[in-house]
């Protein structure tokens, strides 16, 4: 794997569609091979959820995008509950199409966002792994998008003000930088691969991983439970 340029603070307005393309290319296959059943199974990373549910989430998601809707609470567990709710008698594959159509589509409407909703395409990306995972497919949060997720990554840290870090990938040519970049606090380091860096930073369990991690602990990683 091999990480793009240092960017660290810069937005690229492209690069969350091109990711969502790239992942609409490996999932939108994989689920429409899948049997019926296989929707019913339960995602780790989201307790009380179904593969079913976690598509539908982020279906959902996409439309809300494509239509400007975010009113007062959008994206809270409650909306998120509602959402799938909606698509309670919805067939399996006409989730699957309204995920693909969003995947396709919501590219240049985050590009034109200015930033605010670039977090989206990394949290859709994430959630895709979640579901390789529950269907037991090798590298969940891995594959041809990682590189671009980690990027998407280090530019979401930083405009969150997120805690500095300096990550020595192992499959990576270049070292990446997430976070703040004002100086105010050392950057912790990171030893290990790319796909167990998105789980920390995912709140993904990274248990049997092999990494390093100095200077910060795990859980203040997280960037989806802020």
């Amino acid at each position: 794997m091999t990480t793009p340029a240092d960017v660290h603070g810069v937005r690229e307005p492209g690069l969350p569609g091109r990711l969502l393309t790239v992942e609409r290319d490996a999932l939108v296959p994989l689920l429409r091979g899948r049997a019926e059943e296989d929707f019913t199974l339960p995602v780790a990373a989201c307790p009380g959820w179904s593969v079913r549910d976690v598509l539908a989430h982020c279906s959902s998601a996409f439309t809300r995008v494509l239509e400007g809707r975010f009113e007062q609470g959008v994206f809270s567990p409650a909306c998120n509950d509602r959402d799938i709710a909606e698509r309670a008698e919805w067939s399996n594959q006409r989730v699957v199409d309204e995920l693909e159509r969003g995947m396709t589509e919501a590219g240049p409407v985050i590009a034109k966002a200015g930033g605010v909703l670039d977090i989206l395409a990394l949290g859709e990306w994430v959630h895709a792994g979640d579901v390789r995972e529950a269907f037991g497919e090798p590298g969940a949060y891995a594959g041809a998008g990682l590189p671009s997720a980690l990027s998407l990554m280090a530019y979401v840290t930083c405009r969150k003000g997120h805690l500095s870090l300096h990550a020595d990938l192992d499959d990576a040519d270049e070292p990446l930088r997430l976070g703040d970049i004002s100086g105010r606090r050392p950057p912790a380091r990171y030893i290990g691969d790319g796909p167990t860096l998105v789980r920390l930073y995912a709140g993904r369990p990274v248990d049997g991983a092999s990494y390093e991690l100095a200077g910060a602990e795990a859980g203040e990683l997280n960037i989806f439970d802020e």
